[in-house]
């Protein structure tokens, strides 16, 4: 049955009981002493009028937990595998830190020049036993010089093998080596200020470290005094390219601008004839007086050199090429370059 709604009526009924329940008896027993009492803060309340704490509740802890616990010891945290001494090969022992699989150099004419080169802070020489007959000329000509050299570390081939990338063919020795000092293209213009024939190779855009690394050493070969790429698209002197140019990083230096076509044009204010290499040059590269200040321009392995960087040359020039391929790899291709500067002078 449904309850039936409040009446307005009912509201001036009075209220059934006493307005607060008795503690003991009747509502009559319900004095003023009982309200002040009840109307006390909890904690002046007498304690049998408070409700027991927790832990009262509980009663005391027994002593037998804390019995089993000492029988047990003290817990042990598991042990994390990042806390466990890691047993490092011998390379990896041996290595500096910080040292970069591909931050290395290696193979004998690199690591022979970086060790003869004042400029070079070596860090570590890692090498094997039949290697050190090798780069004995070496050592006697940095101990001439009085060059400040650490101790030949000898290693197996197998422990180098793991110091340097897959395939690298480092015969038996590796060098650990702070970078070579940046050069800056002013440098350049001032060295070649006092050499009427001063020559330099400008690459647009080259990025393939073997194809800079034979560049360098052609450069070197035949006494260029410069290599210039643009920072942003040229490979980092890796031990790919050491090896490639096989000695010639230390010999010529490796000099990065931000801007290849602004670098052309103080070439050009510096009395240098920008001479760049395309398959749409009107005239051969022989053709080409190249008995002054020369600076080879050469572009990148598939698309050449850029618009911007062609129209800022002095001149076009072709290589004389027969047959069904018209063009050369661009390390070749600064090769005959090279030494058809060196043959004219």
């Amino acid at each position: 049955v449904a309850a039936r709604p409040p009446r307005r009526d009912d509201w001036d009924r009075p209220m059934k009981g006493p307005r607060k329940p008795a503690r003991a008896g009747s509502a009559a027993e319900y004095t003023r002493e009982d309200r002040a009492r009840d109307d006390r803060p909890r904690d002046d309340r007498p304690r049998d009028d408070r409700r027991p704490r927790s832990d009262e509740r509980r009663g005391p802890r027994p002593q037998g937990g804390q019995d089993r616990r000492r029988e047990r010891g003290p817990e042990r945290a598991p042990e994390r595998r990042q806390d466990r001494p890691r047993e490092a090969p011998e390379a990896e022992q041996a290595a500096q830190p910080g040292t970069g699989k591909h931050n290395l150099l290696y193979g004998l004419h690199p690591v022979a020049a970086a060790w003869v080169n004042p400029d070079r802070k070596i860090r570590g020489l890692y090498i094997t036993e039949s290697a050190l007959e090798a780069l004995d000329p070496a050592f006697e000509r940095a101990h001439e010089l009085e060059l400040d050299r650490p101790e030949p570390t000898l290693l197996d081939k197998d422990a180098l093998d793991k110091l340097l990338p897959p395939g690298a063919v480092h015969q038996g020795v590796a060098l650990d080596t702070a970078p070579l000092d940046w050069v800056a293209i002013e440098d350049v213009i001032d060295a070649a200020a006092s050499d009427p024939q001063a020559l330099v190779i400008v690459l647009d855009q080259v990025t393939d470290p073997h194809n800079v690394g034979a560049i360098m050493r052609s450069a070197a070969a035949f006494g260029a005094k410069a290599v210039i790429v643009q920072d942003r698209h040229a490979p980092p002197v890796t031990g790919v390219l050491a090896k490639t140019a096989s000695g010639a990083v230390d010999a010529v230096p490796l000099v990065r601008v931000t801007n290849l076509a602004r670098a052309i044009d103080q070439l050009k204010q510096a009395a240098f004839w920008t001479v760049g290499l395309d398959e749409s040059g009107e005239r051969a590269l022989h053709q080409i007086d190249l008995t002054g200040r020369t600076a080879i321009v050469l572009g990148s392995e598939g698309e050449g050199m850029r618009r911007l960087t062609g129209e800022r040359c002095d001149e076009i020039a072709k290589l004389p090429t027969q047959g069904q391929i018209g063009s050369l790899n661009v390390s070749n291709a600064a090769a005959v370059a090279l030494y058809e500067v060196a043959r004219r002078r």
